[in-house]
């Protein structure tokens, strides 16, 4: 799911104490639009050039190399700066996923077979395939949560603005001047103003996540889908033994291969339904939370490592706990699929909220969204800062 991290545009800027400074973040912490950027730069850049081209003197062409040089670093430093926000979020991105594959690795395994529990399926994978075994199919989503978060971010602030632009004029509310009133508490409008753009960031990104999460589902199990014991039908053995040890690249092809390119979307309406319903509660968790710890704590709280980390952690929290049967019948609908061809019938899978089975490998989804979260926000305000310090002459 995707992270959440705020950057208002120039309307909510003109509010005093914008939700941006409640936050923690500068006005000139925002990410302006690149559009807008690019047309400001070119026309400076040509005005210089005139400029130039009629009252400078020739220049040496070693002289000109130098200054090439120079220019080019600076357009670096320009393009950092103005997209710091992604650049810092697709770096953690990559970090977090990375240091909390195991965890997640462990998570699926747990949903799709039967383990005593945690140190069985541990124990288990290690056994059988070694380190190797909770690293399977991380390339996959280390490429696709970076993309899904960046693109995520993106949707979630301009859908965010949109129906808080919408709320003011048809109803008369003032969603983001209540949120970053000092002492404020959220409410109904704020809430269901983050949690309906949060739908609407799920709900686009799940067309990007899809095929991915497929690929990294079919790497974890198909050792485990490779064993007799695990095909429901003798004939299925040869198409799920046809996953095992492939890359990521080979899974795509082999996944086209039996189930047509139709296939890389299996599962795809309870990935939708998840995406929507868990980043709509995870931007509503951590919006909110933050804004309640911004009232206990007072000014400066979100400058604080220990409130990131318990409104990212909590909004992790909150979001599985909810979504967690809808997860659970994704993975197993998904996990079966692979081992059908194109054409044949796979048996829907209920969502059964409130049954055990539904909920195997809740805890360890919980303990890795607590450890993605405060790996995640720790590297984006280190990187952030890094990148804020590089700008400086």
């Amino acid at each position: 799911m995707p992270t959440p991290y705020s950057s208002q545009t120039a309307q909510q800027q003109q509010r005093p104490g914008n939700l941006n400074q409640r936050n923690g973040l500068p006005d000139e912490d925002l990410c302006p639009d690149p559009r807008l950027a690019t047309a400001a730069a070119a026309a400076a850049a040509l005005k210089a050039s005139s400029s130039t081209a009629t009252t400078t003197p020739a220049i040496p062409s070693a002289a000109v190399g130098t200054a090439s040089t120079g220019n080019g670093l600076t357009s670096f430093q320009r393009l950092v700066k103005q997209y710091r926000i992604e650049v810092a979020a697709s770096a953690s991105s990559v970090l977090s996923t990375l240091t909390t594959f195991p965890l997640d690795s462990v998570k699926t395994r747990m949903q799709t077979y039967r383990y005593a529990g945690f140190l069985d399926c541990v124990r288990h994978t290690y056994q059988r395939e070694h380190l190797r075994g909770f690293f399977r199919g991380v390339t996959a989503p280390m490429a696709s949560i970076t993309l899904v978060r960046t693109v995520s971010f993106s949707i979630y602030q301009r859908a965010k603005l949109a129906y808080c632009e919408w709320v003011e004029r048809n109803f008369g509310v003032d969603v983001l001047g209540h949120v970053s009133s000092q002492g404020s508490y959220p409410n109904f409008w704020s809430v269901a103003t983050f949690g309906a753009a949060g739908a609407t960031a799920g709900s686009c990104i799940t067309v990007i996540a899809c095929p991915f999460e497929l690929t990294k589902l079919s790497a974890q199990v198909s050792v485990l889908m490779a064993d007799k014991k695990n095909c429901p039908r003798p004939e299925s053995h040869a198409i799920a033994a046809s996953y095992q040890n492939k890359g990521t690249f080979q899974t795509l092809g082999n996944i086209i291969k039996h189930r047509g390119f139709g296939g890389l979307y299996t599962g795809f309406s309870l990935h939708l339904m998840r995406d929507t319903l868990g980043t709509a509660t995870y931007f509503m968790t951590y919006e909110s939370s933050k804004q309640l710890l911004t009232t206990f704590g007072g000014d400066g709280t979100h400058s604080n490592p220990l409130a990131v980390l318990v409104a990212g952690g909590l909004c992790g929290i909150v979001s599985w706990a909810l979504i967690y049967p809808v997860d659970s019948a994704k993975s197993i609908y998904q996990r079966n699929s692979l081992m059908y061809s194109k054409g044949q019938k796979v048996e829907p899978v209920k969502i059964r909220f409130f049954q055990r089975n539904m909920y195997r490998g809740l805890g360890v989804s919980m303990g890795r969204s607590c450890a993605v979260n405060a790996i995640f926000f720790s590297s984006f305000e280190f990187l952030k800062k890094r990148i804020k310090a590089m700008e400086e002459p």
